[in-house]
């Protein structure tokens, strides 16, 4: 501890940052240990091919499933220093949406190199510039294209399929529940899940003026989905769809009375990406047709 004291005392100078953290990166270093902190950065390095210098990731990035097997650095806006530290990276790449400030900020001081990537991937088009981005940056510019090409034909396939339906359900999404408290963590008709969920067929049952926000038990209820989907954290807090169904809030509306309540993964819901046209369809026959899990 005396030592990195040292260390950061004795550091005078933090260099520029790209986005709110960071050094500017330059295609001059060299990328061996690449630490990513970012759900949607990794799913794309994954896809690419392009995931044998990542040696270390943080905890929400669980897709695919290879990620899971390398050391986390804690959740994305609850970094831990040591964790970044102890996997001697030689570069950090983060989406921007990173945490605490103090550890950014010792990160820079401690001068290493960061990259953030300037596409806003929050539309089909945006991801697919996001992905020809990375791609470049990368070398994997050929699969790049192929991913773009293959989004492109889910996306259509999504779209058509679309058309079959007539209904239009409420859909309700819990991130997690803060259990005792009466308030849930609820996707609203902001953002990504929203899209995901209109291009699926549904509509959202709760409205608010941001994406996602802490509500009560009582906007749940007199939202009174079709549908609730639950986010495989605050699910399997509770570990099944009849243990959900009892929560306040939760049990007097259609989606309990109908047994209509699933289980999700949240990453699917929180940013697109190469399956983005994949998840619509699996998210068409859930709200639609599916029966009691």
């Amino acid at each position: 501890m005396k030592t990195k004291s040292i260390v950061l005392f004795t550091i005078l100078f933090s260099l520029a940052g790209c986005g709110r953290f960071g050094n500017k990166d330059t295609k001059e270093i060299s990328a061996n240990r690449i630490v990513c902190i970012s759900k949607q950065y990794n799913e794309i390095i994954f896809a690419l091919g392009a995931q044998q210098n990542i040696v270390g990731v943080d905890l929400s990035s669980i897709y695919p499933p290879e990620l899971q097997k390398l050391p986390n650095v804690g959740y994305h806006r609850g970094l831990s220093l040591e964790g970044i530290l102890s996997l001697k990276p030689d570069l950090v790449i983060h989406d921007n949406n990173v945490g605490p400030e103090s550890v950014m900020k010792q990160v820079a001081e401690l001068k290493i190199p960061v990259k953030s990537f300037q596409k806003d991937g929050d539309s089909i088009e945006g991801a697919k510039s996001l992905m020809h981005e990375i791609g470049k940056w990368f070398h994997k510019e050929q699969t790049a294209d192929s991913l773009c090409n293959v989004l492109d034909n889910q996306v259509k396939s999504a779209f058509e399929n679309a058309k079959q339906y007539s209904d239009t359900p409420k859909v309700a999404i819990i991130h997690f529940g803060r259990i005792g408290t009466g308030q849930y963590l609820i996707m609203t008709n902001h953002g990504t899940a929203s899209k995901i969920i209109q291009w699926a067929g549904g509509r959202m049952a709760v409205e608010a003026e941001k994406g996602m926000m802490p509500l009560s038990a009582e906007v749940i209820s007199k939202s009174n989905p079709d549908v609730i989907l639950v986010t495989d954290f605050g699910f399997d807090k509770l570990g099944s769809a009849e243990k959900v169904a009892e929560l306040p809030g939760v049990s007097e509306t259609n989606a309990a009375k109908n047994h209509r309540i699933f289980r999700i993964w949240e990453h699917d819901l929180v940013y697109l990406g190469p399956r983005t046209g994949n998840i619509v369809l699996d998210y068409q026959k859930l709200i639609h047709h599916a029966a009691a899990q």
